[in-house]
């Protein structure tokens, strides 16, 4: 194996309370905190790993969206990516891209790169798709490793432990190959204050989606959004027979 590509995406970060917009058209990002996406950072770790083990040769960190989104790149090469690769797609035309846009550029950049794995976070946590990895497995007809919990190699073949409804699920899969990261599969390093100066001299490699043949034109037109309904107060009943009596009046129980 000798080159990983890892996407890393711009969010909101975890810990900040989202607020609609007063018109309903999306939610406040401007002078919001934001940070790489929780699942994209264990993708990150995932990958330096590898090349720590001499499994892999190269990390290449790759993100989509605005000029901003170059932070996330040097928190990923500060962690040990080597370098970054930043497709900008700003305004209008970022808050309308999906994973289907986002998914033919990885695509198109692992062949481009000569990858051997590709390596996402199983899901972003401001539009929770959980799309991309499949896509992209799917468009290089590559196969996919999702929702991994633990990720070995043998020779030309990945063993990885996937997180399922009913437990884990083992499958191995040829490189080269899409895998998707779960929460259990490492937990990220902190990077250092020598590795992020390291980082401001590692090179950034910046693109449009029209360099790589992507049109990145709407599917999708966002008609409101909407809080989510405030949750009623709970209340103690004294018995049985009231708790019955509530959900009858409520039309909860016949």
């Amino acid at each position: 194996m000798s080159r990983v590509l890892v996407g890393v995406k711009r969010v909101i970060d975890y810990a900040v309370k989202i607020r609609v917009k007063p018109d309903k058209s999306g939610v406040v990002t401007e002078g919001v905190k934001h940070s790489m996406n929780p699942f994209d950072e264990i993708a990150v770790e995932e990958a330096v790993k590898l090349k720590e083990k001499k499994i892999a040769s190269e990390v290449v960190a790759v993100s989509v969206g605005p000029a901003q989104s170059q932070e996330v790149l040097r928190t990923a090469l500060a962690m040990g990516a080597d370098r970054g690769i930043h497709i900008e797609v700003a305004g209008k035309e970022y808050d309308l891209l999906q994973p289907i846009h986002v998914s033919k550029i990885l695509a198109k950049l692992a062949q481009d790169e000569k990858a051997d794995v590709v390596i996402l976070g199983k899901q972003a946590i401001d539009d929770d798709c959980n799309q991309t990895a499949q896509m992209t497995a799917a468009l290089l007809d590559w196969p996919q490793a999702t929702f991994a919990s633990k990720v070995d190699k043998d020779g030309d073949t990945l063993t990885v432990v996937r997180e399922v409804d009913g437990g884990l699920e083992t499958i191995k899969a040829k490189l080269p190959a899409v895998i998707s990261a779960d929460l259990r599969l490492n937990t990220p390093r902190y990077a250092t204050l020598p590795n992020i100066m390291k980082a401001k001299k590692k090179p950034i490699k910046k693109l449009a989606p029209k360099d790589l043949g992507v049109d990145t034109a709407p599917r999708i037109e966002v008609v409101s959004v909407e809080d989510p309904p405030v949750r009623q107060a709970g209340s103690v009943l004294p018995d049985v027979d009231t708790l019955l009596t509530k959900l009858r009046d409520g039309g909860h129980i016949k």
